[in-house]
């Protein structure tokens, strides 16, 4: 059933999922896959019977999957979450043909996602080219699919005509914030409450959630769903001080994954699930472009897991 936008925005108000995608060898390991978004669904802590939010994106290492992979990732997501939880699937948009053909693949499936996650753009392009262009998508895939999007902010250049496209397109549900939390004023202030506005950088997001951000992304909740899950629920009652009890247990972990320019954003998970020893979850044997992390780091990370392990 797909659930209106009342209900789809309080629902993104929450931890926003993001598992890493296993590997066997240059494989991806597709049960794997199932039994990740099974422990997702399967540990939800979220208070007030919140659904759980799952999206296949950057830390699932999306830019590297083919097509064909990203239509069965999705497939088994669904399948794994039924009814139970809300998926969203990342596009990355160029070429824009060849994402909207995937958009026409995805929305076809049998438990489509309720909403696409709009990654940045790359290559040349300017700030008018691009409203112009994901206005003009977004109202053909909402015609064709009924489909909702939101939009991945990590460029300040275009920021004037992105939060014009997003006032300007219904079917866009808000932005995802991916650059600072000096950002975040400018799209609350400027987004009326038909919008949401979410942390896009990871579970230290309660300086965000102060600014009136609504929920974040996790790339470590398939390991610790339970600090995820607690951050957000003490976040929406308002509690600052207890959010933050927990970021300070999850900061050596995060300090990890976004040294260097997030180099082990996706490995310093896969290393953390490897160490800790947990059989629920599959860690893999390395993503392209991202292998285990070198000895040094894997040491540290050791320690880490061990005192993460409570929250699994």
């Amino acid at each position: 059933m797909t659930l209106d936008r009342n209900a789809l925005l309080d629902g993104l108000n929450s931890v926003t999922s993001i598992p890493l995608i296993p590997y066997d060898g240059d494989q991806i390991d597709f049960d794997g896959h199932a039994k990740n978004i099974d422990y997702l669904m399967q540990n939800n802590h979220l208070s007030d019977n919140r659904p759980r939010v799952i999206s296949i994106a950057g830390t699932s290492l999306i830019h590297h999957v083919r097509y064909d992979d990203q239509v069965k990732l999705l497939d088994i997501a669904g399948q794994q979450m039924g009814a139970d939880g809300i998926l969203i699937a990342a596009i990355v948009p160029n070429p824009i043909g060849e994402a909207s053909a995937l958009i026409d693949r995805l929305a076809s499936l049998q438990r489509p996602p309720d909403a696409y996650l709009i990654m940045p753009l790359g290559g040349t392009y300017s700030p008018e080219g691009l409203y112009d262009t994901f206005l003009a998508f977004t109202e053909k895939h909402a015609n064709e699919h009924g489909a909702r999007f939101l939009y991945y902010y990590r460029r300040p250049r275009d920021c004037g005509h992105i939060l014009r496209l997003i006032q300007d397109s219904p079917h866009i549900l808000g932005v995802k914030i991916g650059t600072t939390v000096d950002d975040v004023p400018t799209f609350v202030n400027a987004l009326d409450d038909s919008k949401i506005v979410i942390w896009g950088i990871g579970d230290r997001s309660t300086a965000a959630a102060e600014l009136g951000t609504k929920g974040h992304t996790s790339g470590i909740n398939i390991f610790v769903a339970r600090a995820s899950d607690e951050i957000n629920n003490a976040q929406r009652r308002g509690d600052y001080t207890a959010a933050r009890e927990i970021e300070a247990a999850i900061t050596p972990l995060e300090d990890i994954r976004f040294v260097n320019e997030r180099a082990y954003n996706y490995s310093a998970v896969m290393e953390t699930i490897i160490a800790s020893g947990v059989e629920d979850v599959v860690a893999g044997t390395g993503g392209p472009f991202n292998p285990r992390v070198p000895a040094d780091v894997a040491a540290e990370i050791q320690k880490i897991a061990a005192s993460l392990r409570q929250y699994h």
